[in-house]
């Protein structure tokens, strides 16, 4: 395909659509994963995929077309209030920025009152093999701030004096985390970031085999992620209405997590009169949530809907204990959890810096 555009091009004359179709036609292979035997059939479900994969996309653009020239690096938001993916964290806000590992950049910013705030790099394959290992971390337990909450830090292989980021020969992308108690009330940092490295002056004039190469990429990313976390869903459908126990933690870091998480998935499959109930002692901890996920392990509406519930929000019992109840109307006691009009689905609890990392207790009751 490449030869005809070079030779149309030279011949002063050039048509793109077949490129426009090959692009649609892999974007279209990705709708493979709503025919798994193990995916849910039902209409929500069904719906809720088709959506998903239009989320996806979206953001698969975003990142690899309009965000992707790691030498003008662009903050971009990888899921908001409407993009899902991977259990994205209701109480989290997600940054990420396209670098490469043989330059160097700054980061420069503001604190504001953000409790928790990290920045990994790491090595992007999921339009590979699903994976997103990490090649560095820094977050503000290891971080120097000016007097006034500002703070700069220098990413790049080489290590650095001062606040440092370290980078690898594969890194292509860094994630930066704020999360917040409360989102209402607590400011976000500001972030910017430069390319401080040599480099070209201006961005490179578009050529065809460029997006060409964009939008293969964003639909090999798109099957990717669609795919690695189908097979999730299917692991924890294995020890449904309990929190999966079946991979190590690594697995779940070597996809993006921070190190300093503890990831413990959910599956639930009710019928509906039933509720899943779940209760915990939460430990010497800096931060835990639980949220609820549907099959595709998208979070559920959490603008308009209770669908999660993090330390400083929970209602606690005599003995520092929580109850979360999972259901489809408030149950008048513990912390409900709305479903969401669904039966079956994911979910996932985070202990962030825990002194251990109890597993929750769950157990299916009739309402």
């Amino acid at each position: 395909m490449l030869e005809r555009m070079m030779a149309e091009e030279a011949a002063g004359d050039i048509r793109l659509s077949a490129v426009w179709r090959n692009f649609c036609d892999q974007l279209a292979q990705a709708g493979e994963v709503l025919d798994r035997s193990t995916a849910p059939g039902t209409a929500i479900d069904q719906a809720e995929g088709l959506r998903y994969l239009s989320r996806l996309t979206r953001t698969a653009l975003n990142m690899l077309v309009d965000s992707s020239d790691p030498d003008f690096p662009r903050i971009f938001l990888l899921t908001d209030d409407a993009i899902k993916i991977g259990a994205d964290n209701p109480d989290n806000l997600y940054q990420q920025i396209v670098v490469r590992g043989d330059r160097e950049y700054r980061i420069t910013g503001k604190r504001n009152s953000v409790p928790y705030f990290s920045i990994g790099s790491k090595a992007n394959r999921y339009a590979i093999d699903g994976t997103m290992a990490s090649t560095g971390e820094i977050e503000l337990a290891d971080m120097q701030f000016g007097p006034d909450g500002s703070f700069e830090i220098i990413v790049s292989k080489t290590k650095k004096p001062g606040n440092w980021l370290p980078m690898a020969d594969d890194t292509t992308l860094l994630i930066i985390r704020q999360t917040f108690n409360d989102k209402r009330t607590e400011v976000a940092a500001d972030v910017r970031i430069e390319r401080i490295s040599e480099g070209p002056a201006v961005p490179a004039i578009l050529a065809p085999e460029t997006i060409e190469a964009q939008l293969n990429g964003a639909a090999a990313w798109v099957r990717g992620t669609a795919n690695t976390f189908a097979d999730w869903s299917q692991w924890f459908m294995e020890q449904p209405n309990r929190f999966y126990e079946g991979k190590e933690q690594s697995v779940y870091q070597r996809a993006g997590g921070d190190p300093k998480i503890w990831y413990g998935h959910i599956y639930y499959d009710l019928a509906p009169d039933q509720a899943l109930v779940i209760t915990a002692k939460p430990p010497q901890c800096r931060f835990w949530n639980f949220q609820i996920d549907n099959w595709w392990m998208e979070s559920m509406d959490h603008v308009n809907r209770k669908v999660w519930v993090n330390g400083a929000q929970a209602k606690y019992e005599e003995d520092g204990s929580v109850i979360l109840v999972c259901a489809d109307k408030d149950p008048g006691y513990g912390n409900w959890i709305d479903l969401s009009g669904h039966r079956k689905g994911t979910g996932l609890w985070r202990w962030i810096e825990a002194d251990e990392h109890p597993v929750p207790q769950c157990k299916v009751v009739k309402l």
